[in-house]
């Protein structure tokens, strides 16, 4: 039994509303709702948000919004892990323990069904471990550089920046589309991550996109565009 999360809440700095945003003719966040909707791992699908207009949406898809979110964990700085924490106590309580619990925010809208379903094989076959979405980094973490005052300094000060690319160790990061883990890791660690976690990687620019501002919008409704193009030259 793997319970989903979907966490929405109705602010965003960076990109007013962008939970709710309309992408392809739907708000962003029911693009995920269809996604894992067909999955059948998963027990329930759970909306966390303090949105009146998200909740609203939310009631017709047939998924659990038992609540509005409290204040207290709804704003800019409140922690993911205080966000999960609060729905799956909630959950357990009322419907008894599940196996796992899977994150999936609203601002990976191509993660696809596909995609979750994997990352539940991947999880089956060692839930003491996380299972992380992880995609290939453009620029190397051990070519970075940090500000000195009024100069620069390598961050890691091993003379990695001297080193061919090619003698670089693949590096990847964490994308956002998918967090699964057991409850029991998450109440230990308060974490999502662990010291050891089973990689999901997703090599896809599109599937790994997360919007968190208007250029990130922009670069997912060209990748709609262009897919629209496509289904057309092949019809």
């Amino acid at each position: 039994r793997i319970l989903a999360i979907i966490p929405a809440r109705s602010g965003s700095k960076r990109l007013p509303g962008k939970n709710k945003i309309l992408l392809g003719g739907k708000p962003l966040f029911v693009w995920t709702v269809e996604a894992a909707s067909r999955v059948p791992e998963i027990c329930d699908i759970l909306l966390s948000t303090d949105d009146e207009e998200i909740l609203s949406i939310g009631k017709g898809l047939n998924i659990l919004v038992p609540w509005m979110r409290p204040k207290k964990i709804a704003s800019d700085k409140t922690p993911s892990v205080d966000v999960v924490s609060h729905a799956l106590d909630w959950y357990e309580n009322k419907n008894g323990a599940v196996d796992g619990v899977l994150l999936l925010q609203p601002t990976s809208p191509f993660r696809t069904t596909k995609l979750i379903a994997k990352s539940i094989t991947l999880y089956a076959a060692d839930m003491s471990c996380p299972v992380i979405g992880i995609s290939p980094v453009h620029s190397h973490p051990l070519w970075m550089m940090k500000m000195d005052g009024d100069y620069c300094s390598p961050f890691f000060e091993d003379n990695a920046l001297n080193m061919r690319s090619q003698d670089l160790v693949p590096a990847y990061a964490v994308n956002g589309s998918i967090y699964l883990f057991s409850p029991k890791h998450f109440r230990d660690k308060n974490s999502f991550f662990g010291a050891k976690n089973t990689p999901l990687l997703i090599d896809s620019e599109k599937e790994s996109l997360d919007i968190d501002t208007l250029e990130d919008y922009e670069r997912a409704a060209y990748f709609l565009e262009a897919s629209s193009n496509s289904i057309r030259v092949v019809s």
